[in-house]
């Protein structure tokens, strides 16, 4: 049988490979996952996404399964408790920026009647298909999209949202499909 043709960055570990195959890039609509996502992704600023990946189920059990009406309502004492949690990243200021996160993604849930219509529209509701322009030989790391989708978040409160950010968090949950050139996953007309 012939192995898969996927995207050089998750050919290192199996985890990575499983994560590629069955959840980047394909497009998201559930609330919570997509503010999982979002939280995640800003876990990862300065870190490989491996590192958040093999931390994912911690995060899952020490953020309430990404309940953001609980994560809403943390206090002093729960962010003691999570800075004390090795199965996470045990940054202050990443998890501070969860907690106020959480509050701002009520918000945008309430005024657009769900997370999803608010940060789909920044796509049109549909999946792009990245043109993976290249600067010094590697991938774009943000585009004008995910610029204004960082603007927007940071003008509602939410933190650790820059453009980089918001580009990853776009590829993670399919608002853009970002698989390289003969990969399997690629759209057809890269292939």
């Amino acid at each position: 049988m012939k192995e898969k043709t996927r995207c050089s960055w998750c050919l290192s570990d199996d985890e990575y490979i499983h994560y590629h195959d069955e959840e980047w890039g394909v497009p998201l609509h559930d609330d919570r996952t997509l503010f999982e996502m979002l939280i995640l992704e800003g876990a990862q600023a300065g870190l490989s996404w491996l590192t958040v990946l093999k931390r994912r189920e911690g995060y899952r059990k020490a953020f309430d399964l990404f309940d953001a009406k609980k994560i809403a309502r943390y206090d002093e004492r729960k962010q003691k408790a999570l800075m004390a949690d090795p199965g996470i990243i045990r940054n202050r200021l990443k998890v501070a920026a969860a907690i106020e996160n959480a509050k701002a993604f009520l918000v945008a849930q309430e005024e657009f009647g769900s997370f999803d219509k608010f940060i789909w529209q920044f796509v049109g509701g549909k999946p792009m298909i990245a043109v993976r322009k290249k600067v010094g030989g590697e991938p774009v790391a943000s585009t004008e999209i995910s610029d204004a989708m960082s603007k927007e978040l940071k003008r509602r409160g939410f933190k650790f949202v820059g453009t980089t950010i918001c580009y990853a968090f776009m590829q993670a949950v399919g608002m853009v499909n970002d698989h390289a050139p003969g990969c399997f996953r690629a759209p057809r007309s890269r292939k």
